[in-house]
């Protein structure tokens, strides 16, 4: 293993600036998550209280993200670009490097918690259409428990670096991975459970005498967008934990592939992905209150209450969908 310190690569101004930028539309997303929460938790109702907690989601993702761009990278690390570190080496700053990671880790879990909870609720009003009689199990349960197993991953994946079994490299190789398949995993239930709802719901506002285009298209605007950042993030990941792979078992390290135009390329895609994902999110949860408005005056969608409570849930939750 070769020592960071061998090799230091300091922040260029570019990468500076980069990190000011990015963090600013963090933080500014952040500020539009944490008003739109507020006025959400003072509205009341079952539904509201979802979309509260898909805000809730969305503020801390984009919190922790701007706490991680915004802190000086000199604080935290002897290098901008990743360098291989083990745990307690005296001459290693491998402290920042283990606290920047898991500042990392903890946004990506907290963005993708996003897209598992709109997925389950998804799944629970699906099985409700398509099998009334069924016993249904509590999203919210089902929600901390995936949840819960991703926690579970990267806590023994800080533990295997703590106790030296790792550096810090392999912790980021095993996000990659991990990140990577639950990309694929969203890419294929967002595309089976959007074809389904579009059946509901056309079904449901032909029978009603209700159009439901709105919804629809949506439903399919969600997909769209869900499933181009999905990809790009899986496809992402893929390509850094291939070459990542390759590289180590090349040379031993794997300072050769971070140099500072690949980590710029790849911090610049990944990251103003998500803060176009959680944008677009905030945007539709926004219009889908417009909507509701409009029918609580009396617009289109009061003649199939039940439907709508349900597919508007949905659509709320398809919001979220589009932040990943």
């Amino acid at each position: 293993m070769v020592s960071s310190s061998s090799n230091i690569y300091p922040e260029t101004r570019f990468e500076y600036v980069t990190d000011v930028i990015i963090g600013i539309a963090f933080l500014a997303t952040t500020v539009v998550a944490a008003r739109r929460m507020i006025w959400s938790r003072k509205q009341g109702g079952a539904e509201t209280t979802v979309v509260t907690a898909f805000y809730s989601l969305i503020l801390i993702t984009s919190a922790l993200r701007a706490v991680w761009f915004l802190i000086p990278r000199s604080l935290i690390a002897t290098t901008y670009t990743p360098t291989p570190m083990m745990a307690f080496d005296d001459d290693e700053n491998w402290s920042g490097a283990f606290f920047s990671q898991m500042l990392v880790s903890a946004g990506s879990l907290s963005l993708f918690s996003i897209f598992i909870l709109i997925l389950v609720y998804w799944a629970d009003i699906l099985k409700k259409y398509f099998f009334p009689g069924a016993r249904r199990n509590k999203p919210m349960a089902t929600f901390l428990i995936l949840v819960g197993g991703l926690a579970l991953v990267q806590i023994f994946n800080a533990l295997f670096f703590l106790f030296r079994l790792y550096s810090s490299e392999a912790m980021m190789l095993v996000n990659a991975v991990v990140l990577a398949i639950v990309s694929i995993i969203c890419v294929c239930e967002i595309t089976i459970f959007s074809q389904k709802f579009r059946t509901v719901l056309m079904t449901l506002g032909a029978i009603n005498q209700v159009s439901t285009e709105s919804q629809v298209k949506r439903i399919m605007w969600i997909t769209v967008t869900g499933n181009l950042f999905f990809v790009t993030r899986s496809f992402l990941e893929l390509v850094f934990a291939a070459s990542s792979t390759y590289w180590y078992f090349k040379n031993g390290n794997l300072e050769t592939i971070y140099s500072h135009k690949i980590w710029d390329f790849y911090v610049w895609i990944k990251y103003l992905s998500e803060v176009a994902i959680l944008c677009l999110m905030l945007y539709i949860l926004q219009s889908r209150f417009t909507t509701n408005a409009v029918a609580a005056s009396g617009g289109t969608y009061q003649k199939i209450p039940d439907v709508n409570e349900e597919s508007t849930a949905n659509v709320s939750n398809n919001d979220q969908e589009l932040s990943v």
